[in-house]
């Protein structure tokens, strides 16, 4: 289950109260089941993943894509692996890691593994939502955020896209008291 990290310390885990404080800010935040398939399961556990391993996982939650392609109009998906030890992993993290915006919607579906995604609510206050397996999280085009693993090493999500091109990140210079929990 999601948890909110609020800049005072305080923790959110009821998710009806997370999703009414992220809702402000325009972000979504679900929890879908994981495919019930023991190969793809398996697949899930893996550090890394050959190409038509990813496809196995992608066809395995096709349906969730066709949800989401009548929703918002997503006509592209992909299966994003982040793991200590994958070639460019680190320079991909310390990308993420800083304040910056898309012009596409940046939808995230996390298949396996722990990440947190940044945030700044109305007062401009930090706020950090750790997603775990199971959840999906919508943040809008043009809302500033970050993510990072912390302290987790490892994640597989799939990603969402109106157009790839839209996913390029533009950075802010915004800067961030603490990227994740210590």
């Amino acid at each position: 289950m999601a948890r909110l990290l609020l800049p005072d310390g305080e923790r959110l885990d009821d998710r009806v109260a997370i999703r009414r404080k992220l809702g402000r800010s325009g972000i979504a935040l679900a929890q879908w089941p994981i495919p019930d398939q023991p190969a793809v399961r398996q697949l899930l556990s893996h550090p890394v993943l050959a190409h038509h391993e990813h496809e196995t996982v992608l066809a395995a939650v096709d349906d969730r894509f066709e949800h989401l392609r009548r929703e918002h109009g997503y006509t592209r998906r992909d299966l994003v692996v982040l793991h200590v030890g994958v070639p460019g992993v680190e320079e991909a993290l310390t990308r993420c890691a800083q304040v910056h915006y898309h012009s596409d919607d940046e939808a995230r579906y996390i298949l396996a593994g722990r990440g947190y995604f940044g945030f700044f609510d109305r007062d401009d206050r930090e706020l950090l939502l750790e997603v775990v397996t199971g959840d999906y999280v919508h943040v809008p085009a043009h809302a500033e955020h970050w993510f990072t693993l912390g302290d987790s090493p490892r994640l597989k999500a799939v990603r969402y896209f109106v157009d790839p091109a839209g996913w390029a990140p533009v950075y802010t210079g915004r800067s961030v008291a603490a990227p994740f929990p210590a």
